[in-house]
């Protein structure tokens, strides 16, 4: 077909009848090309935030909302203990931090849904989850004069669009990451939060969540994560020592790690290549890991323990066992034969993978932590019913209370829970876990 005869077919009414045929795009529905309100806001700040600087998102936000007859916008930013919610700076924006333990916007936050509170005056003031796919960027809160399920859908939509921009931009500017620092953060902490992939993961399929303690002094502890095709890899690190080497050893690690993943290679073989490249760069030291990677269609979980404590399978809300069997000598040593284990994962399960740090941390009265207080943790927490990311919250800030709220070395934890088969159809509309909670259906 000429340029000119698309051309005169893309002019041409349809002849056939159909509520699809015409001129671009066209809706079954029979809504038209017009701009509605919910275009005009979401497509302007769309439209405008292309090349506005980082610094004046929230000011962009607050602006577009005011137009559309809101007020009072913030937007907050979870800090690094995820704790508080911090909220951005800027003109024509509002707020102060926030507990995400005891507040509204600390609500939003927890249950991923949002939550509304009616003001003195007859208004009602949002407060709305702010994440991106499924990791938690922060809460937007905003007062309108009154809502219905058409301005709680736009208003859900509007702060989904917000936390793509603060996630995209945060690519080339440190605005963010300063406004959610509540303490001087190390230089080691720094680098891996650099590293670290985004805490929270959820598909239909599966779910994953991760966390790091001290958040603002951790050194040797890292965790990471890739969902693809139908495959879950996952990996836990913990890198001898502490501080700036140790976080340095923890990168090696990981940027191996996923290089051995991006080529598709098998656990033992990606563990001989950690192992060696560890071994050549840091002669007499070590890091212990755990390797492993989820068939998401059939719930099969291979792993590769090198060091590190069993992992925890929980099962119906509770810890039924230990993952356990020959645990592979930790990486940096050199030339070791790595044991690869296997479980069948059924419906609903659940996988923690911690680091030593978690169990071996030494209380006020002399004795460890152990394995027990943690399995309490968990079961108490499971029996909550929360979803991976705000039981791992939960379980990091209890973990951390328990020890007096000290710790003499790092703690990393990774919990992924497995819903299920997949869809025989992913793309069909209306599969179970399909939208986040809270989501308004049209």
């Amino acid at each position: 077909m000429t340029t000119n005869e698309a051309e005169l077919v893309r002019r041409r009414p349809g002849t056939t009848g159909s509520a699809l045929e015409g001129i671009g795009f066209a809706d079954p529905g029979g809504r038209t090309r017009e701009e509605s309100l919910g275009e005009r806001l979401l497509g302007s700040l769309l439209d405008r935030a292309h090349l506005m600087p980082a610094r004046l998102v929230g000011p962009l936000v607050a602006q577009e909302v005011a137009a559309m007859g809101g007020r009072d916008v913030a937007i907050y930013l979870q800090d690094f203990d995820h704790a508080v919610l911090r909220p951005l700076p800027g003109p024509g924006l509002s707020g102060r931090a926030e507990p995400i333990d005891d507040s509204a916007a600390g609500t939003a936050f927890r249950t991923d849904a949002p939550c509304e509170q009616l003001e003195a005056d007859g208004s009602v003031r949002l407060f709305l989850p702010m994440l991106d796919g499924s990791d938690r960027v922060g809460v937007l809160a905003l007062t309108l004069s009154d809502v219905d399920d058409n301005v709680r859908r736009l208003a859900l939509r509007l702060a989904g669009l917000v936390a793509d921009l603060i996630v995209t931009k945060s690519g080339y500017t440190d605005t963010f990451a300063r406004a959610r620092m509540t303490a001087p953060m190390s230089l080691s902490a720094h680098l891996q939060w650099q590293l670290l992939p985004p805490l929270v993961m959820t598909t239909p399929d599966v779910s994953l969540a991760g966390a790091l303690e001290p958040a603002y002094e951790v050194g040797g502890d890292t965790f990471d994560y890739a969902l693809d095709d139908h495959t879950l890899h996952v990996a836990v690190f913990d890198a001898m020592g502490h501080g700036v080497e140790a976080a340095t050893m923890a990168t090696l690690l990981v940027a191996a790690y996923r290089h051995g993943r991006i080529s598709d290679s098998d656990l033992p073989d990606m563990y001989t290549e950690m192992d060696d490249v560890l071994a050549s760069s840091f002669p007499g030291r070590f890091a212990t890991a755990q390797i492993g990677r989820l068939d998401t269609t059939s719930g099969v979980l291979t792993w590769i323990n090198a060091g590190h404590p069993p992992a925890l399978l929980i099962r119906g809300r509770r810890v039924v066992q230990e993952l356990t069997g020959p645990v592979t000598r930790p990486v940096g040593f050199g030339h070791a034969r790595p044991h690869v284990h296997s479980a069948q994962l059924l419906p609903g399960d659940r996988v923690l993978f911690f680091t030593d740090g978690v169990v071996e941390e030494r209380l006020a009265d002399g004795g460890q932590f152990g394995e027990q207080r943690l399995r309490e943790f968990i079961d108490r927490n499971a029996a909550e019913g929360h979803g991976p990311a705000e039981t791992v919250r939960l379980l990091s800030h209890a973990l951390l209370k328990g020890r007096g709220n000290r710790t003499s070395d790092d703690a990393s934890l990774l919990m992924v829970e497995w819903s299920g088969p997949p869809n025989d159809d992913e793309l069909a509309r209306g599969i179970p876990g399909g939208l986040p909670a809270g989501t308004v259906v049209t």
